[in-house]
């Protein structure tokens, strides 16, 4: 029988296995953590997530997709908070179109079992891949509490062991000429878990992504199945409105209750909850080669980002996507496959890093800002008229699975072009929505 090897259980790896039983293969899985299944992963552990088209069609291709859609909340658009408590919303795409806040533990969970039905799957936990062969397929693990040393040999590994890789660190690094840099950005974030009303209700809109923009810092809520909303607090280590100045209760009360005074009359007592969870800090990884003889980089392990597109889950999963479309391209010659695999993808994992920073910026600067709202206003009225010719960058990442690296390009020149147009009408507030405006934006396409 085919064999392969997976180094980490998360979510891409535990999906990736499904993919490979599917072409007949032998997986085993080894994951330096224990089985999430036994511990708590309740909401709030971990930044939710939000599933999107690129997902939905990794899933789909493997027939898990209605499991996942059981535990999935669609969220239709943002509502933005402003410092008096008003709302706006914006619809993330046509009416019909939603992304979906889920448990990174929950589906994660769903996609371990589903792994391990067929029996052709089997994970051992507490597991650290100390190196690897990556020329003859073979990985190195200790047992974390045993301390005894193995050896496994497949006929195709592959590193989904997320962003501080070990298998990665271990053996990638160790090839002449592989780039890697890893980059810190300068805010963090905490986890805070607004609870349900008494009765189980919702607190806030359970469908849509809500955002309270403060300029150089925010924060965000994704509604839960148990109608508890996983919030956020995105702002700088250090300086003015950081997390240096959070020290105490006094100075968190007093933070929440004039910077978010309508999430602080939902949870007044917020500062006894603000250590609940740990302050994380958030880094970008790029590197290349992803492929080295019988061994592949995946998600994570081959392109960390920042969450602020949703992106992290849903382009590892298009990994998924685009391995397997390969693997039947080439009858499963995977150095014909990893080579085109990398060449192809390589500039998609730069591209969804420079989406998700942009993003980070359009979230917490600019979608309070009228003139951006009534950018995208246009936008989506343009696109509507002119299909062929205008969708929205939004809606390029989001709802199609366009490249990534061509959506980052095309968005930049839309921008440029909307920001000119927007810019020879005085008047725009007031003429937006007229033929004029049209006919500027058709000139410049």
């Amino acid at each position: 029988m085919k064999t392969a090897t997976i180094v980490g259980a998360g979510l891409v790896g535990s999906l990736w296995a499904v993919y490979l039983e599917k072409a007949g293969y032998k997986v085993k899985i080894f994951e330096l953590r224990d089985d999430i299944r036994k511990a708590d992963i309740s909401a709030g552990k971990s930044i939710n997530l939000a599933l999107s088209d690129r997902g939905w069609k990794a899933l789909e291709t493997v027939g898990v997709d209605s499991e996942v859609r059981k535990m999935a909340i669609p969220m239709s658009g943002r509502i933005m908070h402003d410092t008096a408590g008003n709302l706006t919303r914006q619809a993330y795409g046509k009416e019909s179109q939603a992304i979906y806040s889920v448990s990174r533990g929950g589906v994660n969970a769903k996609l371990m079992d589903i792994a391990e039905e067929s029996g052709n799957a089997e994970i051992f936990y507490n597991e650290k891949c100390i190196g690897a062969d990556l020329k003859n397929g073979i990985v190195y693990l200790e047992n974390t509490i045993t301390k005894e040393k193995t050896e496994v040999k497949s006929d195709v590994v592959f590193g989904t062991d997320g962003a501080f890789s070990a298998i990665r660190y271990n053996a990638f690094q160790k090839i002449d000429r592989f780039d890697y840099s890893q980059t810190y950005i300068g805010d963090g974030y905490r986890e805070i878990l607004l609870p349900a009303n008494e009765n189980g209700s919702y607190r806030l809109d359970k469908n849509a992504l809500h955002i309270w923009p403060r300029g150089k810092f925010m924060l965000i809520a994704l509604p839960n199945e148990d109608g508890s909303f996983t919030c956020t607090l995105f702002m700088p280590f250090e300086g003015e409105n950081s997390f240096e100045t959070l020290t105490s209760k006094a100075a968190v009360d007093n933070f929440f209750k004039t910077t978010f005074s309508d999430f602080y009359e939902m949870m007044p007592n917020i500062a006894d909850a603000w250590k609940d969870h740990p302050l994380s800090s958030l880094a970008i990884v790029r590197c290349y080669p992803w492929t080295h003889g019988k061994t592949a980089l995946m998600g994570d392990a081959a392109h960390a980002t920042v969450p602020f597109y949703g992106r992290g889950m849903n382009c590892g999963f298009e990994d998924c996507t685009v391995m397997w479309d390969l693997m039947q391209k080439h009858n499963e010659d995977w150095e014909k496959v990893f080579e085109e695999c990398q060449i192809l993808r390589k500039p998609d994992g730069d591209g969804v890093q420079d989406l998700s920073l942009h993003n980070y910026h359009v979230m917490r600067d600019f979608v309070g800002d009228p003139k951006f709202l009534l950018q995208k206003k246009i936008e989506a009225i343009f696109s509507a008229k002119h299909p062929d010719k205008w969708l929205p960058l939004y809606s390029q990442v989001t709802f199609s699975d366009i490249r990534y690296s061509v959506a980052w390009e095309t968005g930049q020149k839309q921008d440029a072009i909307m920001k000119n147009v927007m810019a020879q009408f005085d008047d725009i507030e007031n003429v937006w929505d007229s033929t004029e405006v049209e006919q500027a934006i058709l000139s410049k396409i």
